[in-house]
């Protein structure tokens, strides 16, 4: 009879065990059992106020931001992101005054001009003098610049107190056509007595869609362009190397020699 008995109850409890539902914690730390499943949870400790401050919170829109990943390129360590609509200007910014005074590095050729005619129409003679300082400094070639790109590179120059605008280079007459260089809608620009970060901050805020900005850190310059939407920024670690195959001139060209 108690042989019986033992096996009885070593019957039970083995069904017990095996009825139990995975994550059961039957192993759980001392102290801890598993709760009835019809059980009514535990009320909350918390003032009725945090839980209510808490549900805002959750409810509230996730703040705008950029999603940074890292794009391979040859000789480049790069960080891109795409802007999401929320991030930019509603409206174009306010029309700037129309002045510029450009520096180019290599040429060590300077203008000063404005981009406006009295009517607030672009000046013929004016884009062209643009076009012109800003040619290609391997080749000498000249495109029209973008308008647009003057138009942003005046507010830039009108907000930082008329320091002038160090160009690095503009219109590039190079065999990789992807580039805006090569469309003359780019510019890489430095100004004086002012940090590369702040200009960019500054540039982004110009952005009502369609432009990129790259911040070239070691380089020590901003680039900006004006392009089809989506807008697009990004941060290059890498020196400056003018001998990137991607910036050599057309076959049939010959490199002029640089001054910078």
């Amino acid at each position: 009879m108690r042989r019986l008995g033992f096996v009885l109850l070593l019957t039970v409890l083995w069904q017990g065990r095996a009825g139990a539902e995975p994550g059961d914690p039957w192993e759980g730390e001392e102290g801890d059992a598993p709760a009835p499943k019809d059980a009514a949870p535990a009320p909350s400790t918390r003032p009725a106020k945090a839980n209510a401050a808490n549900a805002a919170k959750a409810k509230k829109p996730a703040k705008a931001a950029l999603h940074w990943q890292r794009k391979p390129r040859r000789g480049a360590k790069l960080m891109g992101a795409l802007v999401p609509d929320e991030m930019l200007r509603p409206s174009p910014p306010p029309r700037p005054s129309g002045n510029l005074h450009l520096f180019v590095l290599a040429t060590r050729e300077q203008l000063k001009v404005n981009i406006y005619n009295d009517d607030g129409s672009y000046n013929v003679e004016s884009l062209r003098a643009v076009s012109h300082v800003l040619r290609c400094k391997r080749t000498d070639a000249e495109k029209d610049i973008e308008p647009r790109l003057m138009t942003v590179l005046s507010t830039i120059y009108d907000h930082f107190g008329g320091k002038p605008l160090q160009v690095v280079s503009a219109y590039r007459n190079q065999r990789r056509t992807t580039s805006y260089h090569f469309h003359g809608s780019a510019s890489d620009i430095r100004i004086p007595g002012v940090k590369p970060p702040k200009v960019r901050d500054f540039a982004a805020t110009l952005d009502a869609g369609g432009m990129g900005i790259g911040l070239y850190p070691r380089a020590d310059f901003v680039h900006v362009d004006i392009r089809p939407p989506p807008s697009y920024r990004w941060i290059d670690y890498a020196r400056s190397n003018p001998d990137n195959p991607d910036k050599a001139p057309p076959k049939g060209w010959k490199r002029k020699e640089l001054k910078s």
